[in-house]
């Protein structure tokens, strides 16, 4: 993980501010996330916030309660996550050489619309539907400024996440 601040955030806020704006238009309940998938050369080839599928309200689920001792013990939230739409967005859009070397930009809001910290890596789908897309790094807001993770780095702790965090749902 490299973290990054001062002037060399700066060159890169931009891409953060696009996933703020994809965020702000969340519809779950639980978090107002977005993301945006960024071209070696800064073009912005994938967007996308956390809602549920097709928008569809009929899906949601968002204050469904889930046994933890029962299957499935992951992802046990309604929504397609904002990572998962941008990486739609990109495969749809993009060509593979273009999607090559990316990096996917993720963002927190709060419910004033401002930026928040993103925490540690631990959705381990975001991270394979990621990898899988092309994308070679991902970039989370914390304490403001960005930790950007190489896509296999992050993919691992992601996987350590859960073993340290057993009941933890994403």
């Amino acid at each position: 993980m490299k973290r990054v601040e001062g002037a060399t955030l700066e060159s890169i806020r931009e891409h953060f501010e696009e996933a703020a704006f994809e965020a702000r238009r969340a519809t779950c309940l639980r978090a107002k996330c977005g993301s945006a998938i960024v071209s070696r050369s800064g073009v912005v080839l994938g967007t996308g916030f956390n809602a549920p599928p097709l928008g569809d309200e009929t899906q949601r689920m968002c204050e469904a309660d889930f046994a933890q001792d029962k299957k499935p013990k992951y992802d046990k939230t309604c929504c397609v996550h904002a990572e998962w739409n941008a990486a739609l967005d990109a495969c749809a859009n993009a060509s593979k050489d273009q999607l090559e070397g990316s990096r996917l930009y993720f963002m927190r809001v709060d419910e004033c619309g401002d930026f928040t910290d993103a925490g540690e890596p631990y959705c381990t789908v975001c991270s394979r539907i990621s990898m899988q897309a092309g994308v070679a790094e991902f970039a989370l807001w914390n304490n403001n400024g960005a930790d950007i993770y190489p896509i296999d780095e992050y993919n691992h702790i992601s996987y350590e996440y859960f073993k340290k965090h057993p009941n933890a749902r994403q």
